[in-house]
């Protein structure tokens, strides 16, 4: 245990982000200097704050099982070396969850049932930062290699994270990107402000190093049929995300100036990094002086709203259909009810991007987009909603319109691509669209595997990469008959989050 007293002693601090007009004017991360480096001053007094409980229930909160108390207290002794092999154990890229992940660790923490939880997030992401500064990361190759080959198709958190762990293992790795750089959403779905991109490039190159091979620029589905693809590989596992949007098909849905959050943030994020929009030369899209409407009150909308306002939109309104979440200082015992600690509660909450402007509207339904004489959007109507006996209902006389120049949809993903790849492989879809596997992340095809959103659903980053590994784990098993890779989960397990 770090410091017996250490928690009855300290509050909860977490670090300070920039003025809200500075970080505006710029991409970069919203905290000064990185998040880690924010953080170190105040890092080893709210590590101490750790109770090494009994019964550590941040272990069940976090999917990929860290072992949380232990690296707090290597964080409390300064023993930073020790924290980040601990961390490492259980977690191929904590700079990726440290800054993304919504911490569900932290609500399921003992220490949060009467007090404010442990900032294990941003203990985390300190530890790794810090280990990236110090040298303590390091390209970690096979011994040997087992002859065996695998492709892992898309390169987001799932598909890294197995990569890696069959690279290690000794496999042939070559992992496929259909974009022109590696990264898949962590590299154009997510801000620079959110994640500078040094954090991708770096944890590349390591896997570069350990002998993964990146080939990108090609659609696996097209100019390499999946037939092709088995033949050439002993193994394939697919990670190409749930990729296919939710659309809002209201009356006036053709008008132009109405996209999909996933058309806009790639193409701001390309012009972060100083290229071009788009591979193809078309216009980009963008909010600069429009007003701005965005559906849908997630994550991904409030990256569209950050996005929105560094572009210099004229307004950003947020809609949401549910009704806005109940207050909630964090502890358990002022939770919503029904939402019992240590689940994940819905509670109203503020993103960096909240903070810098706009406006969030609950419990609104998009009724039509109205249009101007040039075929473009103009103005959307809305409708307040209620829940009555369960059902959502429109309230009479509540139809207003606002305006809109810009109509981003950030209302979620139905699960991965059909066309192309999934069905020259000829993989069986569940109800919801999403790729079946059994307890061992298999298809229903020999040799063929599935991780992350593919064959989940669209979920977290932290199941992305927990699924990536245990994954691995699996097809090691597959191409060896054993394996010394960790599972950290089965495909059946699900979040404490209602």
């Amino acid at each position: 245990m770090a410091d017996p007293k250490g928690f009855l002693k300290e509050g909860r601090q977490v670090a300070s982000r920039r003025p809200v007009e500075e970080r505006l004017g710029d991409w970069n991360e919203v905290y000064p200097g990185g998040i880690g480096r924010a953080l170190l001053p105040i890092i080893n007094t709210q590590a101490s704050r750790c109770m090494d409980c009994g019964i550590p229930f941040c272990h069940q909160g976090c999917p990929l099982g860290n072992i949380i108390p232990e690296w707090n207290d290597l964080v409390w002794r300064n023993d930073w070396e020790g924290a980040i092999e601990r961390l490492h154990a259980t977690n191929n890229f904590p700079e990726f969850t440290g800054r993304l992940c919504p911490a569900p660790c932290e609500t399921a923490c003992v220490l949060g049932i009467n007090q404010d939880p442990v900032t294990i997030k941003n203990i985390e992401v300190s530890i790794i930062d810090k280990a990236w500064e110090s040298g303590y990361v390091r390209p970690q190759a096979p011994e040997w290699l087992s002859g065996k080959t695998v492709a892992v198709i898309g390169s987001g958190p799932a598909g890294l994270a197995a990569a890696q762990q069959l690279t290690r293992a000794g496999h042939t790795v070559a992992v496929y990107e259909r974009a022109d750089e590696i990264g898949g959403l962590l590299r154009y779905g997510i801000p620079e402000f959110k994640m500078e991109k040094m954090q991708v490039d770096r944890r590349l190159d390591q896997m570069r190093r350990e002998g993964t091979i990146f080939r990108t620029g090609i659609n696996v589905g097209d100019e390499l049929t999946g037939e092709a693809l088995r033949a050439r590989y002993d193994a394939v596992v697919l990670a190409i995300g749930a990729t296919e949007p939710r659309d809002l098909p209201a009356p006036g849905r053709e008008l132009g100036g109405i996209h999909q959050a996933m058309e806009f943030l790639p193409q701001a994020n390309r012009v972060a990094r100083g290229k071009a929009p788009t591979t193809d030369g078309s216009e980009q899209i963008t909010a600069t002086g429009k007003h701005v409407v965005i559906i849908g009150g997630g994550d991904t909308g409030a990256d569209c709203l950050g996005t929105s306002l560094r572009q210099g939109a004229a307004s950003v309104t947020q809609l949401e259909i549910m009704p806005r979440p109940a207050d909630s200082d964090g502890k358990a015992l002022n939770r919503p009810n029904g939402q019992p600690w240590p689940t994940y509660p819905m509670i109203y909450r503020v993103s960096s991007a909240h903070e810098e402007g706009g406006e969030r509207v609950y419990a609104v339904n998009t009724k039509e987009f109205l249009g101007n004489d040039e075929g473009n959007v103009r103005a959307l109507k809305l409708v307040e909603v209620e829940f009555v006996e369960g059902r959502l209902t429109e309230i009479e006389g509540t139809e207003r319109e606002i305006p809109a120049d810009l109509v981003l949809f950030a209302m979620g993903f139905l699960g991965p691509e059909k066309p192309g790849l999934l069905e020259q492989l000829g993989v069986e879809l569940d109800g919801r669209g999403n790729v079946v596997r059994d307890g061992a992340f298999a298809t229903t095809v020999p040799g063929v595997f599935v991780a992350g959103d593919a064959g989940r659903g669209q979920s977290l980053i932290v199941w992305a990469i927990a699924e990536g590994r245990a994954a691995a784990s699996a097809v090691d098993t597959f191409l060896t008959g054993s394996t010394t890779l960790p599972a950290p989960i089965r495909p059946t397990d699900r979040p404490l989050v209602v």
